[in-house]
């Protein structure tokens, strides 16, 4: 399954993230999978909160910690949905995220690819410098 503009970062040590958009420009995330099973569940994801109670009466999904008043749930075994369903769900949820993403950050989304990469890169190298002079400055 392919989504536009989907980056991934390993986060919290063991979590595959999937954001809409990098997140260095505004992008947010919409799912997540466990890799090592050392966390709660194998996937989480964005569901809203019109279809997260709906969701929550299937066996095997919960509510998700620290992101349910988010409208998140986790899926605690593989086997709760089908190949399909999981497409349908994670579609969704890159939907209902990409709608909350700020203008700024849909309009970077929408230039060409080469443009929008070097925007991500002096980005990402401002955040570097900028991460690397308030450690020197705490160091003084």
């Amino acid at each position: 399954m392919r989504l536009p503009h989907v980056t991934e970062t390993v986060n919290w040590g063991h979590h595959l993230v999937y954001w809409v958009g990098d997140r260095d420009i505004g992008g947010k995330m919409f799912a997540m999978t466990d890799l090592d099973g050392s966390g709660t569940g194998v996937l989480w994801f964005h569901v809203g909160h019109e279809r997260f109670h709906e969701l929550l009466e299937t066996e095997g999904m919960i509510a998700s910690p620290y992101l349910a008043k988010a409208g998140w749930v986790t899926v605690e075994r593989w086997d709760v949905l089908r190949l399909r369903e999981y497409e349908d769900e994670l579609r969704r949820a890159y939907a209902l995220i990409f709608e909350k993403l700020p203008k700024r950050t849909k309009t970077l989304l929408a230039m060409p690819e080469k443009e929008r990469a070097k925007l991500i890169r002096e980005r990402k190298k401002g955040l570097k410098e900028r991460e690397k002079s308030k450690k020197s400055k705490s160091a003084k």
